[in-house]
């Protein structure tokens, strides 16, 4: 009976979403596919009236309130004034484990519509909904979807709170992993129909870490209801990166000098000594010596652990690395594996960024706070216990052969894996997308910890194989030099991918660079800590589509992102 109610529940959400799909004509055409014309505003009826005149499905309108401007601000700028609807949708009991789920939302609908809608896709676990703004990339925004005057929905994604226990319960599993985006976008679009009179003309996507993963999975499993797909440091891989994260914690521990705090497996001082041994090699490979590792692929070529990094004939002392962590380390980096030596998720890239308090976060404390209920909760069949459930010892002592059985299992219960609900069912076929027109644009920090640019490399270079050796005319990708997990490192972390995603969308304009900024002192957005003392506080680079990067034109400052080119 569970198993029926849960393929209706999927087979109801299929007949919405053909229902519901995306409105507006398709004019001439782009890069040889068809170009989407674009969107028209209208303005906001009457917030007040409008939780009355809401009725669609499975859905209850708890409130919907006036927004007065400037109550949110963005970059030190009064956000306009919008009507705040927040609701539920697909209230039930859980059959399984006897808990409250439902979907929560919001939706913020600007007075002065410009006619678009935004998904805000959040990250982490969900299980909160996070203020709809419609964030737009990087660190430190300056500008979001809502001040554009989009319409923005965010989410929990069917369970509260942010924490792993819901992973007891199937549907709840399956809402977390896609079905809560299918469910609420004709439902979204219904409310905007609502209170504007007429459907979104063009429909976004977007999110970054957890919301790069639910954006790339919308890219395949909703192609036809988005026109524009914004995908940042994706974890399209999610339960295999939080295992090989897992692995690199008994890794660190094995190394550790004091067994449980993994940071001394791999010191600040011995992390700073990697760092500045890659700087050595790489930084002046793009023709400036400014700190910053353009070209990551070509780095990876040029830098070596065993022998770009001393050493230690002695103890260890910050100024050498042992021949076990370099064994150990440099195998981390090539990509963790279980005891029998099968791969587990990605290599790494070697980036200066991992000097910075971010990379620690995520690779010595994440893995015992974050993957560990991810990985044995929500994604294993059957689930851990939640009431005996011990994180580090679940990271220190369990098997990674039998964890990465377990996220690709299912049973009478738990009839579709971790692997099936959390990642995109073929990441390489996007042609539905592409084929009505629809564009995405994905960006990924090369010093990201827990989610590797290397995997977010290789998926592109798969699109691009399945689509004849080039997908440049509807999907681009964007390395952020030096950027850890969706922001910080030291890098040039403050862009906005949104802008050019619409101009590619609705007028064909195909994004050859996107500039990115540091945020020093003063910036509107707020500093960043990672930046070296030396560099201008208002340092621009070019951000490059691959396999393109930015390389310096030989004269002028290096402050400035005019006088480098993507070649």
């Amino acid at each position: 009976m569970k198993n029926t109610r849960l393929t209706a529940v999927a087979a109801s959400v299929a007949v919405l979403l053909t229902a519901c799909g995306g409105s507006g004509t398709k004019a001439t055409t782009s890069g040889g596919l068809p170009q989407l014309s674009a969107a028209t505003g209208a303005t906001l009826s009457n917030c007040a009236d409008l939780a009355s005149k809401i009725n669609f499905a499975n859905t209850t309108i708890t409130a919907a309130n006036a927004i007065a401007a400037g109550t949110l601000t963005v970059g030190g700028k009064p956000v306009p004034a919008h009507c705040q609807v927040t609701g539920q949708m697909y209230k039930r009991t859980s059959a399984v484990d006897g808990k409250s789920y439902a979907i929560g939302f919001e939706m913020r609908l600007p007075n002065n519509w410009n006619g678009r809608f935004f998904y805000q896709a959040n990250g982490g676990v969900d299980g909160t909904v996070v203020t709809a703004t419609g964030e737009v990339g990087g660190g430190g925004v300056l500008d979001n979807a809502l001040n554009k005057g989009f319409a923005v929905i965010s989410s929990d994604a069917g369970h509260a709170p942010a924490t792993p226990f819901f992973g007891t319960d199937p549907q709840a599993r399956l809402d977390y992993g896609y079905q809560a985006v299918g469910k609420l976008t004709p439902m979204a679009k219904y409310i905007i129909e609502t209170a504007y009179g007429k459907k979104p003309d063009r429909s976004y996507i977007g999110g970054c870490s957890n919301g790069g993963r639910h954006t790339m999975v919308a890219a395949a499993r909703y192609g036809d209801q988005y026109d524009g797909f914004l995908v940042g440091n994706p974890g399209f891989r999610l339960p295999l990166a939080a295992i090989a994260n897992i692995a690199g914690a008994k890794t660190y521990n094995a190394l550790a000098s004091t067994p449980g705090d993994l940071s001394t497996g791999f010191t600040q001082a011995e992390r700073t000594l990697v760092s500045k041994a890659i700087l050595a090699k790489c930084d002046a490979l793009d023709g400036a010596t400014d700190g910053m590792v353009q070209n990551t692929q070509a780095c990876q070529a040029a830098f070596d652990l065993n022998r770009d990094v001393p050493t230690c004939s002695g103890s260890r002392d910050g100024t050498c690395l042992s021949a076990t962590q370099k064994t150990a380390i440099g195998g981390l980096f090539s990509g963790a594996t279980t005891a029998a030596g099968a791969k587990i998720y990605s290599s790494f890239p070697y980036d200066a960024g991992l000097a910075t308090d971010g990379w620690a976060w995520w690779k010595f404390s994440a893995s015992f706070l974050l993957d560990t209920g991810a990985v044995g909760i929500i994604w294993s069949v059957p689930p851990e216990d939640p009431a005996t459930f011990n994180g580090p010892n679940f990271a220190l002592t369990g098997d990674l052969a039998s964890m990465l059985a377990k996220v690709g299992a299912t049973n009478a219960t738990f009839t579709e894996s971790a692997l099936s609900f959390m990642m995109p069912p073929n990441p390489s076929d996007l042609s539905t997308l592409r084929n009505r027109g629809a564009k995405i644009m994905v960006y990924h920090g090369t010093s990201d910890p827990i989610f590797s640019s290397d995997d977010t490399t290789a998926w592109y270079n798969a699109l691009r194989t399945a689509n004849g050796g080039d997908a440049s005319n509807f999907a681009r990708f964007f390395a952020v030099p030096g950027m850890n997990h969706c922001a910080g490192g030291p890098t040039a972390d403050q862009f906005d991918m949104l802008a050019p995603l619409v101009s590619w969308v609705e007028q064909g304009k195909a994004p050859d660079s996107v500039q990115a900024s540091v945020r020093g002192a003063g910036n509107a957005g707020g500093v960043n800590a990672d930046l070296p003392a030396g560099w201008s506080a208002t340092r621009t680079r070019p951000l490059c589509p691959y396999p393109k990067a930015a390389k310096y034109k030989g004269s002028g400052s290096i402050e400035d992102a005019a006088n480098f080119t993507c070649e």
